[in-house]
């Protein structure tokens, strides 16, 4: 990647990168106050801390949802459309990460002092574009990582009830809301360094445990297939892959935190290419052995049989989505401190105070919208759609679109684009592509599917997907000693009635109607 900047402005470039931001102690307290150890665990900003924070928030809950969606599509596209969302993404991380770097070098040369204040997206397209691309970009990014938060709370309530099905998924989402209103406390992403590495080792042994898990289990008897089937389903499990690989929403906090951003540019996509070697093996080995039944499962915990491996998994993914959660939550945290004057507090109880009113209204719609899986849709068509490639794509064309600032880019496009005039042609793809498959039928796949789930099981639903109480005690008990074939050799457990109920077929949607808070979609 070719660079135009001469060496003074390198120089400006090193300079105000320098100034970033410094949490709740002065430079000359860190220096002597801070332990080592605080500094190896707590204070991160190097290119390891940037790529860890970048796989550890890209490979969340998604990897329970993926063969879910492998069931919609159809093994050949469910691998495609990861390939394909996964290099769209990369660039588009790319391409925000230069627009950062050239707000930076532009805002350096005047000399501003970003000492105790976090960059942010918005800001970026305010500096570059003007306030009208910076309201675009904030109402985009903001309801995007708000309804991202949502996602991680109704994925702790789904995952908690495979290991404790004694209190209902909406009681679990009242609990797991207070514990995850915690992460007020995280100051920045500059804090995130052990947490992204553990997040990571986490969603790690939990993609290898699906893979081997599945593929021990074998396949299901009279396992069928048969995705694509139908075009919404087609176009919702397109989307939810679109929502997987579009987590470079915090693209510009993270670099923020780093203590050389410029080096930020590649980190995105080797991030991306260590997260395929998780999503692939696991979403195809599941789909592998469970097939169409997932279409009725959208959590991949639910079809493997209780064991302390799975229950190990669960509860790795139930830490890894609290760090999640404040992955997503953080950036809101810093919009709502700017607004109301608190940003530059050095007071961290005085800032975690201020900050726990951004949590209210995640914890409400996480109990309205309970929909496991579905919302991934709905949220990656109609909000990551336009807040990470859209966005970014069009940003980066207006922002470069007279020869002068061109010609005075600190970045120029890499020569594997084309330059200047392959830049803009992938850009203009991108914004097709998304607007016309991720938008356009992404959109209306995923509402249709999202209203669906709402007629089924109604607002405010106390045990998504779980299964009915009346169906569960009108099915003869199995001979404790005889697997039941339907989940492939899974005893039966009284304690677990996911894997107690019988190979009888999900209710239909008729059933549906009379059970709102139940069954499966």
């Amino acid at each position: 990647m070719g660079s135009t900047s001469n060496g003074n402005e390198d120089k400006v470039l090193e300079t105000v990168m320098v100034g970033r931001y410094v949490e709740m102690e002065s430079e000359g307290e860190e220096k002597t106050i801070k332990s080592k150890l605080s500094g190896l665990l707590w204070h991160g900003g190097s290119a390891y801390d940037a790529w860890f924070s970048c796989a550890s928030n890209q490979v969340a809950q998604v990897l329970l949802t993926l063969p879910y969606s492998f069931s919609q599509l159809g093994m050949l596209s469910g691998i495609l459309f990861q390939l394909f969302y996964g290099l769209l993404g990369s660039w588009t991380a790319y391409l925000i990460s230069i627009l950062y770097v050239e707000y930076r070098t532009r805002k350096g040369r005047e000399k501003v002092d970003f000492r105790n204040h976090v960059i942010q997206w918005f800001e970026v397209l305010d500096g570059l574009l003007g306030k009208h691309w910076r309201n675009v970009g904030l109402a985009f990014n903001c309801t995007f990582l708000l309804f991202g938060s949502v996602i991680q709370l109704i994925a702790c309530a789904s995952n908690i009830y495979y290991i404790n099905d004694k209190l209902d998924k909406r009681t679990w989402t009242y609990i797991f809301g207070a514990c995850c209103a915690t992460t007020v406390f995280i100051p920045s992403f500059h804090n995130y360094r052990i947490w992204s590495f553990l997040g990571l080792l986490m969603t790690t042994y939990t993609s290898w445990y699906l893979t081997i898990a599945s593929l021990l289990h074998g396949q299901v008897e009279g396992v069928k297939h048969s995705g694509p089937t139908k075009l919404v389903l087609y176009f919702t499990g397109a989307t939810n892959i679109l929502y997987t690989f579009g987590g470079h929403a915090v693209t510009v906090e993270i670099m923020h935190a780093m203590w050389k951003p410029q080096k930020f540019k590649a980190i995105y996509l080797l991030a991306t290419l260590y997260v395929l070697t998780l999503t692939l093996p696991s979403a195809a080995s599941v789909y592998w052995a469970f097939g169409d039944t997932l279409l009725n499962h959208s959590n991949a915990f639910s079809l493997l049989p209780r064991t302390p491996f799975r229950d190990a998994a669960v509860v790795l993914m139930l830490i890894h989505q609290f760090i999640t959660f404040g992955f997503a939550c953080t950036p809101l945290y810093f919009v709502w401190e700017k607004l109301i004057g608190l940003h530059d507090c050095r007071s961290m109880c005085k800032r975690a105070a201020a900050r726990l009113p951004v949590v209210i209204p995640i914890w409400f719609l996480a109990i309205v919208f309970p929909f496991f899986g579905p919302i991934n849709s709905a949220v990656g068509s109609l909000l990551v759609s336009f807040t990470v490639y859209i966005i970014p794509s069009l940003a980066y064309m207006f922002t470069f679109r007279s020869a002068e600032a061109r010609e005075n880019a600190v970045e120029r496009p890499p020569r594997f684009a084309g330059g200047w005039v392959g830049a803009y042609l992938l850009n203009m793809f991108v914004v097709g592509w998304v607007l016309v498959v991720g938008f356009g039928l992404g959109g209306w796949a995923s509402m249709t599917n999202f209203v669906h789930q709402i007629n089924s099981f109604g607002l405010f639903a106390k045990c998504y997907q779980c299964p009915p109480p009346a169906a569960a005690a009108a099915l003869p008990l199995p001979n404790l000693s005889t697997p039941t074939p339907f989940l492939g050799g899974a005893a039966y457990n009284a304690t677990n009635p996911v894997v107690a109920i019988s190979p009888s077929p999900a209710p239909s949607s008729f059933h549906l109607r009379h059970h709102h808070h139940y069954g499966s979609p």
